[in-house]
This record gives C-alpha cells, sequence and structure tokens, in this order.
C-alpha cells in the first residue's frame, strides 16, 4: 500500500514544488502557466501563511502541495441581522491557491485529502471561513458553495460563477453581506512571471480546451436576481 504523508514545505523543496506546480498547471488555463511564478513569489509575502503550507508525499516523492494566503470579508452597509443594524466588521480568512497535484497522480483523491488536511489545520489556527476561484466541479464535493448563498460578493454586488465559499465552521458569516478582498500577492505581474518562467525546462505552449472552459467560468457572474 503507498504511503502517503502530509507534512509542511521545507525551503530545500521550493525549487521541486515550482516544478510540480509549472508541470501540473503547464496550458491548463492559458497556454504556458504563470501558477509557478505565483508559488514563488507568495512564500515572501507578509499575507502567506507558512502553517498552511503543504506537501503531499507518496512514498518519501512530492506529488503535490497547498498554500494558503490572508484575504478579508469586509461587511457592506446593508448588512442587518435580526433587523437590528450592526457596527461594519472586517473578517480575517482565508484562500489557497495553487493547489496542486503532479499529473501522473491526479483524479485519484490527493486534492481533496490535501485540501481536508489543511481545513482541519486552518481550524486549529482560528479560522473559520475559505473563499476561493476554480472550477466548481472541483470543489463543492469538498462542501464548497457558491458565494451568492453566503451573501459574499466583489466591489458592485458581483457574484462570480467561479468564486465559491466554504465556512469552516457552520454559521461563521452570520447571515450578513459581505465584500471579498483577496491578497495582492494574487495580482500577477505576466511579464514577471514570463521571466521567471524562461528559468526553467522548455515546454511548448498550445491550446486546448480547459482554457475556453476556465475563460466561461472566470468570466461569468450570477444573476443579482438569482435566488439560493
Amino acid at each position: 500500500m503507498d504511503k502517503i504523508i502530509i507534512r509542511n514545505e521545507n525551503e530545500s523543496e521550493f525549487r521541486l514544488v515550482d516544478e510540480i506546480t509549472r508541470k501540473a498547471f503547464w496550458n491548463q488555463y492559458i497556454p504556458g502557466c504563470d501558477e509557478h511564478y505565483l508559488v514563488h513569489i507568495m512564500r515572501a509575502h507578509p499575507d502567506f501563511i507558512p502553517e498552511l503550507d503543504f506537501v503531499m508525499e507518496m512514498n518519501e516523492v512530492i506529488i503535490g502541495n497547498i498554500m494558503y494566503t490572508k484575504a478579508k470579508l469586509i461587511e457592506t452597509n446593508e448588512t442587518s441581522v435580526k433587523g437590528k443594524k450592526d457596527s461594519v466588521k472586517t473578517k480575517d480568512i482565508l484562500t489557497f491557491g495553487p493547489l496542486t497535484i503532479h499529473p501522473d497522480y491526479q483524479r485519484k483523491g490527493h486534492g481533496k485529502k490535501l485540501m481536508e488536511h489543511s481545513f482541519s489545520k486552518a481550524k486549529e489556527l482560528g479560522y473559520d471561513t475559505v473563499v476561493i476561484f476554480g472550477n466548481p466541479s472541483n470543489y463543492v464535493s469538498s462542501g464548497f458553495v457558491s458565494c451568492k448563498k453566503h451573501h459574499v460578493s466583489l466591489e458592485g454586488d458581483v457574484f462570480p460563477t467561479a468564486m465559491m465559499v466554504k465556512e469552516l465552521i457552520p454559521g461563521a458569516l452570520d447571515g450578513r453581506k459581505w465584500i471579498y478582498h483577496q491578497s495582492p500577492v494574487l495580482e500577477i505581474d505576466p511579464k514577471e512571471a514570463e521571466k521567471f518562467d524562461a528559468g526553467f525546462e522548455k515546454m511548448e505552449k498550445k491550446y486546448q480546451t480547459s482554457q475556453e472552459e476556465f475563460f466561461i467560468n472566470s468570466h461569468s457572474i450570477i444573476s443579482m436576481d438569482s435566488k439560493h
């Protein structure tokens, strides 16, 4: 039976994790990818949470990882709880990504195991909510729901189809209306990402249909009039 261990990433493994991330995301969402550059710059950013930086080993070989950054929810002025206006709140929450599994080990439940492990550790650190962007079909089985169901939007009452929420502690969002703010580290400079990628083994950039699926998910929103 395969021996699987989930543990914190070591500095000596940074380059290897960068390479695995590159292989996992190459041509998935765009020709090429920039997720490995994000992993690289994230580690030095103040919003990065080292305690929630995990790698998964199978038989002493690293096959994947997950990384978290701090994010915030800011209560909107429209919020009313039990018919009474309350003071506006700012809530510290989490987002993760990239969640990486080496291509040779994908679609075998390893990503879900990594998430579940990280959720448990996040709760131990006092966090109760995670917001992510991704393909809903990859995350709803792990308890993520549409951001609309928890009244979590971007500025301007925008509810992206790809934005999902998981309450690590049920009721954590208290029925309030929230605006999501992610860490600035997630705003990648494409030119810097391309420079970083030049230091890796050359791989062919090409189009594949997953890129169209990503475009549709990332550019569509849920109607304001839609019900839970």
